[in-house]
């Protein structure tokens, strides 16, 4: 049940993502039109105003001047004659009125008489304006009345009519204005049809490319699912190009380190329980020996417990260097660094080992260049080169000689443990510094190894953002080499 409620709310989660992709999609699409056609039908309207006002205006103001030499000598007949004459000509209705605002003269023969308080008269007659113009819905009978048919919009043009003493009355040109009306409401609808039309193509190409973008999302979602479960093989396909591809690589990396992780630590885990079991059933056999063997000769009784306590430090030295390493992997890289007098370390370190190379009649020979400094962890510095030439000494043979060098190379400080022993056949120097990895299992376990002492070598090394590699050739005996960068030294 919970398996089947995880499987829908994945669903649930892959279609909210695409959905939200179409919709912010459609939304951007949307607006960016929705805008566009606005601003384009604002600048088509502005223009077809600004044309068909300059027209009108052109025409009211020739018509008031034809007209007013008729108005100013009060020629009941010639004005007559010119505003039917012009009326005819603009295909509208032509009113004059005098300085009162009284209608004196209408093309219609409708308003003679009439008084008219329209604000555009008023700005020609009381406001000092030479014309006035201004777009009005009176109604369906007023627009009748004015001369249109119907209700709808009627523009009004009023010119000043002036005689030799001044100001005589204004010309009112009264048009019908709704055609145009009509024509920019059928461009709005015809761009909110093309709208309609571009959305639901947009709709269908935001859905292709919702597909083509989550299905990458999906995969990985999926693959993360199994990864979940254990499966930590199961890799993305790395289609594509740009971002995606891009994450899908580093997708595939770290489920390859991870994958890497999870192997090298069930190896870690195995080996670990064999090499701590090995001398636990070592013990348990000798004490079980001697307890049930009360008449043990005391000779042999010491041997075993002589061996009973190699054993136990063999056990201790394998639990010391797995805290060893644990405690490095938790640090991951933090150490102290401090000025370190590399050559006094090295020293040191010969000082030390000396006694046990003599023990073998073994030889330890040392080239150390003089006032050597560099940044970093003393103790860890010196854990590096004890081992290694710890390492050298075991697995020489007596007599041997075990040579430690310390030199400034170009731009790096270089140790150099080299030793006449056994060699490491070359199949085995690539794994040599992997845990518990031993050349001869028999031969290390007689010298005390652990195996993890080159793999806590190698970590240490790496802390030090240094290089540690090896030739070797089988009877020839073998050389490490640690080099530590420029940028960590000090001259």
């Amino acid at each position: 049940m919970v398996t089947i409620s995880r499987t829908r709310t994945n669903r649930f989660f892959g279609a909210s993502i695409r959905w939200k992709i179409l919709l912010a999609f459609f939304v951007i699409v949307g607006l960016s039109f929705a805008v566009a056609a606005t601003n384009l039908t604002g600048l088509v309207r502005q223009y077809l105003f600004e044309q068909r006002t300059h027209e009108d205006r052109l025409l009211t103001e020739k018509a008031a001047a034809s007209a007013a030499p008729f108005f100013a000598v009060a020629d009941a007949e010639g004005t007559g004659r010119i505003i039917a004459e012009n009326a005819a000509a603009m295909d509208g209705r032509i009113l004059l009125i005098d300085r009162d605002g009284k209608v004196q003269f209408d093309s219609m023969r409708e308003l003679s008489g009439h008084r008219l308080q329209m604000e555009e008269v008023l700005q020609v007659l009381t406001g000092g304006a030479e014309q006035a113009y201004g777009i009005h819905t009176p109604g369906e009978a007023e627009t009748e009345r004015m001369g249109g048919t119907g209700s709808g919009h009627l523009a009004y043009s009023v010119h000043a009519m002036e005689g030799e003493k001044g100001l005589i009355g204004a010309l009112v040109y009264v048009s019908r204005i709704q055609p145009l009306m009509d024509s920019l409401n059928q461009m709005q609808w015809q761009l909110r049809s093309v709208f309609i039309v571009i959305a639901l193509a947009a709709l269908v190409l935001a859905l292709f490319l919702s597909q083509v973008l989550t299905k990458p999302i999906t995969n990985m979602s999926r693959s993360m699912r199994k990864m979940g479960k254990g499966d930590l093989s199961v890799r993305v396909p790395e289609k594509g190009s740009g971002e995606l591809r891009e994450l899908a690589e580093n997708y595939n990396m770290m489920a390859a380190q991870l994958e890497r992780l999870d192997k090298t630590r069930n190896q870690f885990v195995s080996n670990a329980s064999h090499e701590l079991k090995t001398p636990l059933t070592t013990m348990k056999i000798m004490l079980e020996t001697v307890m049930y063997q009360p008449d043990m000769p005391p000779d042999l009784r010491n041997e075993f417990m002589q061996d009973m306590n190699h054993e136990i430090d063999r056990l201790t030295g394998i639990v010391t260097d797995l805290l060893t390493l644990t405690k490095m992997d938790s640090e991951r890289g933090e150490i102290k660094k401090e000025p370190v007098d590399m050559s006094a370390l090295t020293e040191e370190v010969l000082r030390m080992l000396t006694p046990a190379a003599e023990q073998r009649r073994q030889q330890i020979r040392g080239n150390i260049q003089r006032n050597l400094r560099m940044l970093g962890d003393r103790d860890r510095l010196n854990q590096i080169l004890y081992n290694l030439t710890d390492n050298a000494i075991k697995y020489s043979p007596d007599g041997g000689t075990i040579s430690v060098s310390l030199q400034q190379e170009e731009d790096a400080l270089v140790w150099r443990v080299k030793d006449n022993g056994v060699g490491i056949p070359e199949a085995d120097q690539e794994h040599i510094f992997e845990r518990f990895y031993r050349v001869d299992k028999a031969r290390s376990r007689e010298t005390g190894g652990t195996g993890l002492g080159l793999s806590i070598v190698k970590q240490l090394v790496t802390l030090h953002d240094g290089e540690i590699t090896v030739s070797s050739r089988p009877g020839k005996g073998s050389e490490f080499k640690v080099t530590f960068p420029q940028e960590g030294a000090e001259k």
